[in-house]
């Protein structure tokens, strides 16, 4: 049986299907390596190089490597120049054919820019001589210039984040500030974001009186917004977070983020809690993503009532790794409403907003979005703007929608300590602390909290309850810094349960209080937890009871009570619960 032989035509299509079938494996192995897929266009290349000025520079042979775009047939073949479409099969098989000999074909026409080459016509002629595994074809070149660099690995994105970092240094002028500056972005259209403050900044300096130009308001933001985020980000090493990202980057994403909070909770988020949020929701660390996952599982199979809450320490933990050294307590969380006693709390509050130059972030609950613009609301909203403003104090009143105690539990997390006036203290029966309330306030809260039953217009000497636990240790901590930094007499107090004597817990708080130079001395006493504690604070008429929060687990606090709980009971001076 005898076979014709195939014509050139046909084998050119043979050659087209597994040129073809090629494509689809170079695709797979060039996303695998991490290298462009696609060829660029050329008009949009051009419309983002900016450039006008173009030379013949006549024949010449040009690698085909270096042949990374197209004038109009982009979408046709891959950067590989392997065909896409099969309507391309006739034209193609029928151009390998007529050109046996590579050295026949015409030249190609091409463009240039910087190192790389866009085809205005000869695709097909590009595609069989990259099929046919030469490295080189004759073109005819014609040069475009460019100061932005395009090398065979650049792909559309990269382009268009070089233009665009180009001609951000042209309208800002900051590349004047250092020869090395580097605000490199890895997303498109997020210098709009920066040139955006940077106009908000210049517009509230004109409102100001001071008119500046742009380069000027420029070099501002950078000094005053860019710099200190950035060093934010140094100190706690965010790059090993988003190890794909820039230090730009990070600032463009924490200031969207800075926003976004805003809008949600009505309070200024500072940079380094909105950059904290972003690498605890989103870090690649493999510590932070099992410490999500541990999270999200303890939430899906642990009932509300028995949470333990945050980890004993955690909150210590994060401040003594901020950058912001000169205050314990930078914003305070107090709750607000239109009832007289529960400004008492409001007033306590301010309190400590003085001592610590603090920023204020009130909290004032609704229970629907109806009540949300009522007379009863905007008085609180004014009054708690007129009471600030008369103590000379920073603060920011949000109204929200919700249950009390998750709210308050949730918002939490932005303050350094929260306060709350006591108007329901936690019920001595079981059941009625299975229900949301202080008692699961005082369970989940992840800061401090300040309880004031009543307003002490002063805080002249302070009581600490110490056992030696480790919320105990946090109580210490507390006092320690409060007796340091507001010149306050201490006295720690030591409750003997028993025949068991606590020689560690006293040592313990010997050292810490000789250490930190307090003034102020330690009580042994004999008798019951909380009955103790509040016969020394009635008989010595202390202004604050120190103490750290629920000892046992919640299930055993919900079974046998808690001195913590009696004492929120009987007291009558505010209490800083710590945990």
């Amino acid at each position: 049986m005898s076979y014709e032989p195939k014509s050139q035509y046909e084998i050119a299509l043979d050659d087209f299907r597994r040129a073809r079938r090629q494509a689809a494996t170079s695709a797979i192995l060039r996303r695998f390596k991490g290298q462009p897929v696609s060829l660029l266009p050329f008009d949009e290349v051009i419309q983002h190089i900016k450039s006008e000025q173009s030379h013949d520079l006549g024949l010449q042979y040009i690698p085909l490597e270096s042949i990374i775009g197209s004038v109009g047939r982009y979408t046709e073949f891959t950067r590989d120049f392997l065909p896409l479409s099969g309507s391309l099969q006739k034209r193609w098989a029928r151009v390998k054919s007529t050109f046996s000999n590579l050295g026949d074909m015409p030249p190609i026409q091409v463009y240039q820019i910087g190192e790389v080459y866009f085809v205005l016509d000869g695709n097909h002629r590009v595609s069989i001589a990259r099929q046919r595994g030469a490295t080189e074809i004759r073109a005819n070149v014609t040069e475009i210039s460019s100061s932005i660099e395009i090398t065979p690995e650049t792909d559309l994105d990269s382009l268009i984040l070089a233009a665009e970092y180009e001609q951000f240094l042209e309208n800002t002028q900051l590349s004047n500030l250092q020869s090395d500056l580097d605000l490199k972005i890895t997303s498109p259209g997020r210098y709009q974001i920066i040139e955006h403050q940077i106009e908000q900044l210049q517009k509230r300096q004109g409102d100001h009186g001071k008119e500046i130009a742009f380069p000027e308001a420029a070099q501002q933001w950078y000094r005053e917004y860019y710099l200190p985020v950035c060093d934010i980000i140094r100190t706690h090493d965010m790059l090993r977070d988003f190890p794909d990202r820039t230090e730009t980057d990070l600032y463009v994403w924490i200031s969207q983020h800075q926003e976004k909070l805003k809008n949600s909770l009505g309070w200024d988020i500072n940079p380094e809690d909105v950059a904290m949020d972003l690498a605890d929701q989103f870090s690649s660390r493999p510590e932070k993503i099992f410490a999500r996952w541990g999270e999200r599982m303890r939430d899906s199979v642990t009932p509300t009532p028995i949470e333990a809450g945050p980890k004993t320490g955690e909150w210590r933990k994060q401040q003594l790794s901020s950058e912001r050294h000169t205050s314990l307590f930078n914003n305070i969380l107090v709750t607000v409403s239109g009832e007289t006693q529960n400004w008492q709390a409001f007033h306590q509050a301010l309190i400590f907003a003085k001592q610590e130059e603090s920023n204020l972030l009130g909290l004032h609950i609704v229970s629907s979005q109806k009540r949300v613009d009522t007379p009863d609301v905007q008085f609180v909203r004014e009054e708690f703007n007129r009471i600030c403003q008369e103590a000379g104090i920073s603060g920011e009143l949000a109204i929200d929608v919700g249950e009390i105690t998750p709210t308050i539990s949730d918002r939490a997390r932005w303050s350094d300590l929260v306060v709350v006036h006591l108007a329901h203290p936690p019920s001595q029966e079981t059941l009625k602390r299975l229900a949301p309330g202080f008692h699961r306030l005082v369970q989940r809260c992840p800061r401090p909290m300040l309880v004031v039953p009543q307003y002490r217009p002063t805080l002249n000497i302070m009581l600490l309850s110490y056992d030696g636990s480790p919320k105990a240790d946090e109580a210490l901590f507390i006092a320690a810094y409060l007796a340091g930094k507001w010149k306050l007499p201490l006295t720690v107090l030591i409750i003997l349960e028993g025949d068991a004597f606590p020689k560690k817990a006293i040592a313990r708080a010997r050292w810490y209080m000789n250490t930190h130079k307090i003034i102020g001395d330690i009580h042994i006493r004999y008798g019951a937890v909380a009955e103790t504690i509040l016969k020394t604070a009635e008989g010595a008429e202390f202004d604050l009871i120190i103490m750290g929060g629920y000892s046992h687990s919640p299930m055993l606090e919900l079974v046998i009570g808690s001195a913590v709980n009696d004492v929120l009971r009987a007291a009558k001076c505010p209490i800083l619960i710590c945990r």
